[in-house]
C-alpha cells in the first residue's frame, strides 16, 4: 500500500530558510518506484524537467496550487473551523482567565492556501483581538493566500517561512493534515519545538487513524477531486496516519506542555470520526479549559485516562 505522498516529492525547501532546492524527477520516481506505488510513479514522470532532469518549479508551483484549492473542498465539508473554534474559544477563554497579557496570536503552521485563517477573519469566530497569522515553507501556496486574503478584504496575514522562526511569538499553534506528513521521531522534534518557544498551547488536528479512513478518503477523493495527484495523496495521507498511542508519545516530548487527546478513537464513533486533535497546554491551563470546555470536558483525555480507556 502506497505510504508516500507525491506532493512531498516533487518540493523540497531548506527548512531554516525556506530556499526552494532542486528535485530531480528520477529520484522522485525511484522512490515511488521503490514504495511499489507505480501509478504515482508514472504521474511524476509525466510532470516536465528541464535538461539535468530537475522538475520544472513552476509548473510544481501550478500543480500544488490547483491540488489545493480542490482540497478546500475536504476542509469546507469538513467544516475545520468550526471542529477547530469549539476546542480555541475555550482554550483562549481560559489563557485569557489566568491573566494572559497578550495579544493573542495563532499561528497556523503548513497552512497551504490559509483556509483556515482565511475562515476564521471572515466569521470573526475568536473575536476581535485574535491576530492570525499562516505560515508554510512553500512560497507559492503563501503567495496564493495572500492573494486570496487581499481580494476577500480579511485581516490576517501570511508568511513564508518556519513557523517557529517568527520574530512574534505565538500563543497558540494550529493545525490541520500536517501531522501525518512527519514520521514519529521528527513528529516528538515537531512538538519538542512547541514546548520549547513561547507558546501557552497547540492544537493540532489530523486524520483518524481508523480502518475505515483509507476507504473514506478514496470515496471523497474520487467524489470531490478531479487531479490525479490529489486522489493519489488523500488516500496516502489516511494511510499515513499516526495513532492515538503515536500521537500522545509524540505530544509528551514537547517540555512544559501536558499533552491531551480529544475524543481518541476509541470513544468515538468510527463511522463518524474522520479527524481528531492532539493538544498541548501548560499545565495551569489545564484545569480552566476543563471549565470553559464544560460536559464537552469529558472527551478529553490525559496520557493516563488514555490508557485506561484502552484497556
Amino acid at each position: 500500500m502506497p505510504q508516500l505522498e507525491i506532493s512531498d516529492l516533487i518540493t523540497a525547501v531548506d527548512p531554516e530558510s525556506g530556499r526552494r532546492l532542486p528535485v530531480r524527477r528520477a529520484e522522485a520516481v525511484e522512490l515511488l518506484r521503490a514504495d511499489g506505488d507505480l501509478r504515482a510513479a508514472r504521474l511524476v514522470a509525466e510532470l516536465p524537467a528541464d535538461r539535468d532532469g530537475v522538475l520544472d518549479p513552476d509548473a510544481v508551483d501550478r500543480l500544488l496550487i490547483r491540488v489545493h484549492t480542490e482540497l478546500q473542498r475536504l476542509s469546507e465539508e469538513l467544516r475545520i473551523g468550526r471542529r477547530l473554534v469549539h476546542l480555541i474559544g475555550p482554550l483562549s477563554t481560559a489563557i485569557r482567565a489566568t491573566g494572559h497579557p497578550g495579544p493573542f496570536r495563532l499561528v497556523d503552521i503548513g497552512c497551504g492556501l490559509g483556509f483556515l485563517v482565511r475562515w476564521l477573519a471572515a466569521t470573526g469566530a475568536l473575536g476581535p483581538d485574535v491576530e492570525l497569522v499562516g505560515v508554510d515553507l512553500n512560497a507559492a501556496l503563501v503567495g496564493e493566500a495572500d492573494r486570496l486574503a487581499r481580494a476577500e478584504r480579511l485581516d490576517c496575514r501570511f508568511v513564508h517561512g518556519n513557523a517557529f522562526a517568527l520574530p512574534e511569538a505565538a500563543t497558540v499553534y494550529v493545525s490541520t493534515g500536517v501531522l501525518h506528513h512527519f514520521p514519529e521521531p521528527a513528529l516528538a522534534e515537531f512538538f519538542r519545538a512547541q514546548g520549547e518557544s513561547p507558546a501557552m498551547a497547540f492544537c493540532h488536528y489530523d486524520i483518524a487513524a481508523t480502518g475505515l479512513a483509507p476507504i473514506g478518503a478514496w470515496v471523497f477523493h474520487r467524489a470531490r477531486m478531479r487531479h490525479p495527484v490529489g486522489r493519489h495523496d488523500g488516500v496516502a495521507s489516511a494511510r499515513r496516519a499516526h495513532g492515538d498511542e503515536s500521537l500522545l508519545r509524540a505530544a509528551a516530548a514537547a517540555p512544559g506542555m501536558r499533552p491531551l487527546l480529544y475524543e481518541p478513537r476509541r470513544v468515538a464513533n468510527p463511522f463518524c470520526t474522520t479527524l481528531r486533535p492532539v493538544l498541548g497546554v501548560r499545565p495551569h491551563l489545564e484545569a480552566p479549559l476543563r471549565q470553559a470546555l464544560g460536559q464537552a470536558s469529558r472527551r478529553l483525555l490525559d496520557a493516563e485516562q488514555f490508557a485506561r480507556v484502552a484497556r
